[in-house]
């Protein structure tokens, strides 16, 4: 059965705020080529509210309504692995592949007057 999408999972330390980003964008923009997750080492209560804001605004995706903070445990068996550069040595992931983004900690600031998404 060649019809069953590659399952890839974002992982960062707290999936509240990158890993969860990635997950929604992916879902959102390419469901239709791979599954998308995420999850983390530990858990914060909640996502990050500047990311749920600005993904509502940018790309009307309600992440609250659709997403929860994950470890990595909750994961169904996955094909890629992604980390986010969080500095966090990710325990064992059985994937076929892995690779890492190293995207730094995000300050999610929104340009309000010119519409755009700065990351300081």
């Amino acid at each position: 059965m060649s019809d069953m999408k590659p399952k890839v999972a974002f992982i960062c330390v707290h999936n509240s705020c990158r890993s969860q980003i990635a997950e929604a964008l992916g879902k959102h923009f390419a469901s239709d080529v791979f599954e998308s997750f995420s999850a983390g080492t530990e858990l914060k209560d909640h996502i990050n509210p500047d990311a749920v804001r600005l993904m509502k605004q940018l790309y009307g995706i309600d992440m609250e309504a659709t997403q929860r903070s994950k470890l990595l445990e909750e994961l169904p068996a996955i094909d890629v692995v992604v980390t986010m550069g969080c500095n966090v040595e990710c325990p064992y992931l059985p994937c076929k592949r892995r690779e890492d983004w190293g995207l730094d900690d995000l300050v999610l600031v929104y340009n309000y007057g010119h519409g755009k998404l700065n990351i300081l």
